[in-house]
């Protein structure tokens, strides 16, 4: 049999989650940049009409694109390996899903492209590893880093908020260093889907950009552990005394875990309110959205405030795709379970969180998010 094919790259950010999930649950794989002759002529056709990464082609020869659904894959052929049983920790862990594929894209971009100085050589070599060898290199790869420049800013990464960008950042380092000082993984000793969409940011990113790693480096050496745990196969865990393979016990939710969280809701809250009032508005405006139209990253501009700094964003209907996942698992507990989750998420300032919902639902078509 063959070995799985993933098409990424070691910038990217996505590809980052994708890649982490394959390497923690020990498939074999070749990652190869999207820019081959092959890749354009059997793999691109399958992906729905759409150029992104990371996109994997299996052991069968199935296509795939998206990290979400690369790992549904494999999570559904491995028995949910890494989805923990008990109900708050797997709430909790879908929810660092959303926040890490999502809810950080404003540092993340702020920390890639507001920095030229360290950045701009790093940057530009990956860009031009893209472009194909006949191709103008340099030319194409500027391009599409002007592109990315400007979704850095729709995403909120402007100049008027990056003070507010690296204040929450640095808060946010801060409690993850305490909390990866006294876990190897964000539950216990076994990454879950949480770490996948947590990896996402933090690496391709904010782990290795050379402005924010040298932050990560200097100002949270256990977060940068973390980082590195999370893409080696082994459990890469010695200075912990515990060396088990499993989550906290009793659906423990620790206090340094419930603190990153409340930081993250500072801002993850205000936008997902906004973004979920904005699209619902765009849905009732739309004379027709037949089933499996594509549903677009990003359906206009919301404005939300944090800390009295006012934010302009992309809507994006995606997050809710992703949102609606741990909306549905929280639906499926009983009700005690659920008191008991929605107690956790008051204390977090997250409990409206269970109510931020579209009125119309997204799902899959063809390899392609789709209004249903």
């Amino acid at each position: 049999m063959s070995e799985i094919t993933l098409y990424g790259s070691p910038l990217s950010l996505y590809t980052g989650r994708a890649r982490s999930y394959l390497i923690k649950a020990g498939e074999q794989y070749t990652e190869t940049l999207p820019n081959s002759a092959y890749y354009e002529e059997h793999v691109l056709p399958k992906m729905g009409g759409r150029r992104s990464i990371p996109a994997i082609e299996t052991e069968e020869g199935e296509v795939i694109r998206d990290g979400a659904a690369i790992i549904d894959h494999y999570e559904q052929r491995c028995g949910n390996e890494h989805t923990p049983n008990n109900p708050k920790q797997k709430i909790v862990s879908l929810l660092f899903d959303v926040i890490g594929s999502e809810g950080l894209l404003r540092p993340a971009m702020h920390y890639r492209w507001n920095f030229p100085e360290e950045n701009s050589a790093f940057l530009q070599f990956h860009f031009e590893t893209f472009v194909s060898a006949n191709l103008n290199k340099k030319g194409l790869a500027e391009k599409r880093m002007n592109q990315m420049r400007e979704a850095g800013r729709n995403f909120g990464a402007v100049p008027q908020t990056y003070a507010l960008i690296e204040t929450l950042y640095f808060e946010l380092i801060q409690k993850l260093d305490v909390h990866f000082g006294n876990a190897p993984y964000l539950l216990g000793n076994k990454p879950s889907i949480g770490d996948f969409g947590l990896i996402a940011p933090l690496y391709g990113h904010l782990g290795r950009d050379p402005k924010p790693l040298s932050i990560m480096q200097s100002q949270a050496i256990r977060l940068y552990r973390w980082v590195e745990r999370m893409n080696r196969p082994d459990r890469d865990m010695g200075e912990f005394s515990a060396q088990n393979r499993s989550y906290l016990e009793a659906d423990e939710i620790p206090d340094t875990l419930i603190d990153v969280l409340k930081l993250l809701a500072i801002d993850f809250m205000p936008e997902t309110k906004a973004a979920c009032a904005y699209i619902n508005t765009w849905i009732g405006q739309q004379n027709s959205l037949p089933p499996n139209t594509i549903a677009e990253r990003g359906v206009g501009m919301c404005n939300f405030d944090v800390h009295g700094v006012s934010i302009t964003a992309l809507a994006q209907p995606y997050r809710f795709y992703l949102l609606s996942r741990t909306q549905q698992e929280f639906e499926k507990l009983d009700q005690s379970d659920k008191d008991d989750v929605l107690d956790l998420f008051a204390k977090c300032n997250m409990r409206e969180i269970f109510d931020l919902k579209l009125d119309r639902q997204i799902g899959r078509h063809d390899n392609r998010e789709v209004w249903l």
